[in-house]
Order: structure tokens, then C-alpha cells, then sequence
């Protein structure tokens, strides 16, 4: 297995986590947002029977949806609950490039630890791994594994990145002093040597239209006639607000100019005033709005009353 080529890390961070304050702790286990649904998922398979006293990971599967979450599920069957004895932690080379980093761990710049309840992310500072200034995104869980969620923003924006996954057994803990008693230990780690490599993988956004609505009902001889189109971001699920809207009408084959074409109350508006000549003869339509690089529109056709 591989060992930590830096003496005593281990012990330093885990006297760390144990030491800090309460309100670092806090801020440290907040809450992630939503998840959407995964756009990239690897699994990756470790040997297993090692050490039959040891934990045993088997495979780990990781994850990102379009919002950039990564997720990382060690699945370590021998060991369904968390005891307090156990800790995780990974080292993750960020920009999957061993010559940056920490020369001493294939060039990691973060290190994700899992001790005694708390989740932690340290970061390389070009000497050592200290306390990240960014990871309000962290969160794990534990059952038959870890579950470790942190967002890409929260490893330098990465889109490629080198890892792995060790899990301890053994450690004994002084209730008292908060001192580490590693002496015993048992681990697993996958893979045994390297790093594994991710890619993330995230789709780039669209404007979906969410409805399209008219107003009145269909275009009538002699009368205002609107469409009023709804779109959102399909990451976020925010409808739009404002945008450049476009507007196409036409009454048979004459075209048809738009009196009111904006964002109106979170809808993409265009507003046309219909001929009273132009009786049972055919309108179209066509409303779209432009945000952000991103762009939706939808048509309407309907005979005039």
C-alpha cells in the first residue's frame, strides 16, 4: 500500500481536526445544494482480501453533475458504519500534473480528510497542507462507505484530477488530550499505488422554455395580439429576467412588425396589433429571447377570428 511520504501527516492532521474551535467546525459541515443529476460517472475497482482485519474498499465511483459537484463514493462493504476508530482521507491532485503540488505525494495539491466525525479540506501552501480557505461546499456521509461531495470551485475549478482513497482502522484517540494513538492501525488504500485520473465532465447550459402563452386566446381582426414566452438556465432553473427578445410575425405571406418586444414580468413579450382586414386569413409568430450567450424561442401559427 502506499504510505505518506511525509512524516507524520496523519497525526497532524488529525490533532488539527481535533483542536479546532467550535465555530471553525461548524462552518466546516454546512450543507451542500441541490444535486442535479449526474452528467459523468467512472467507477474504479480496487483488489479486495488484503488484509482480512483491515478495512477493505472495492470500488470507488465518482461522479460530477452540471453544476460541477464531484461526488465520491468508496464503497468499503466490511465496514457498513463509521466507528470511532476509523478515518478517511484522499489526496487529490487538482490539476492532474505531477510537477506541481507536493513533490513528496505525486504533486497533490488537496488533501480530503474524514476523522472523527468532521470532514476537512487541506490545501498545499508550496511547503506543507494547511486548513482550505474554500470549502463551504464539503459534505460526506457514511454507510457501507463514504460519500464525499465538494465542488469542483473548491479544488481550484478543477477539470481533471488525479486521486486516491485510504480508510484506517485502529486509531485510538485520547479523550482527554485529543492525542492520536496510530500504533495499531489497519488500512486499506486504492489504488495501491498512483493516482486514479478523473475527468469532469459537465454539459453546457441551455434557455428551455418552460410555457408559451397567449393573450387573448388567438389573434383577432382589429386587436392587439401577444405571445408571452417563458424560458429558464436548464443548470440553475432560473427563468430569465431580462435579455434582447426578437420578434417575427407575419399575416400570410406579409410581414407583420412587433409594437412591443422586451422581457415583461419574466417572460420574453412581443405584442402585435392585427390588421382588421386580415379576417380567417393565417398568422405566425415567433417569439425569442437572447441571455447570457444562450438563446430560446418558440413559434405559434393559429387562423385569425
Amino acid at each position: 500500500m502506499r504510505s505518506l511520504t511525509r512524516p507524520g501527516i496523519l497525526l497532524a492532521i488529525a490533532v488539527a481536526v481535533v483542536t479546532l474551535p467550535t465555530v471553525a467546525s461548524g462552518a466546516l459541515s454546512g450543507s451542500s445544494a441541490p444535486a442535479l443529476a449526474a452528467a459523468n460517472s467512472t467507477s474504479y475497482q480496487d483488489s479486495t482480501g488484503e488484509d482480512p482485519a483491515a478495512p477493505d474498499i472495492t470500488t470507488i465511483v465518482v461522479s460530477n453533475d452540471d453544476a460541477g459537484m464531484i461526488t465520491f463514493r468508496i464503497n468499503v462493504p466490511n465496514r457498513p458504519q463509521l466507528t470511532p476508530d476509523m478515518a478517511a482521507f484522499m489526496f487529490i491532485d487538482g490539476d492532474a500534473n505531477q510537477g506541481t503540488g507536493d513533490p513528496d505525494n505525486l504533486g497533490a495539491e488537496y488533501i480530503i480528510q474524514l476523522i472523527q466525525g468532521e470532514v476537512i479540506l487541506f490545501k498545499w501552501d508550496g511547503s506543507d497542507f494547511t486548513l482550505s480557505s474554500t470549502q463551504s461546499s464539503l459534505t460526506h456521509s457514511w454507510s457501507g462507505g463514504a460519500t464525499i461531495k465538494i465542488s469542483a470551485s473548491d479544488l481550484g475549478n478543477t477539470r481533471r484530477f488525479g486521486f486516491d482513497a485510504n480508510i484506517l482502522s485502529g486509531l485510538v484517540f485520547d479523550p482527554v488530550t485529543g492525542e492520536l494513538d496510530a500504533t495499531k492501525v489497519r488500512r486499506d488504500s486504492a489504488p495501491t499505488f498512483g493516482f486514479y485520473t478523473y475527468q469532469v465532465k459537465i454539459t453546457p447550459p441551455t434557455l428551455v422554455v418552460k410555457k408559451l402563452t397567449t393573450a387573448p386566446a388567438a389573434p383577432a381582426a382589429g386587436k392587439p395580439f401577444t405571445l408571452r414566452l417563458v424560458a429558464a438556465r436548464s443548470d440553475t432553473g432560473a427563468v430569465v429576467q431580462n435579455g434582447r427578445v426578437t420578434c417575427a410575425g407575419s399575416i400570410g405571406n406579409a410581414r407583420l412588425k412587433a409594437q412591443v418586444q422586451r422581457v415583461v414580468a419574466g417572460a420574453a413579450t412581443c405584442t402585435w396589433n392585427i390588421p382588421a382586414a386580415a379576417k380567417g386569413k393565417a398568422f405566425r409568430g415567433l417569439v425569442g429571447v437572447v441571455f447570457e450567450g444562450l438563446k430560446a424561442s418558440q413559434g405559434y401559427a393559429s387562423k385569425v377570428r
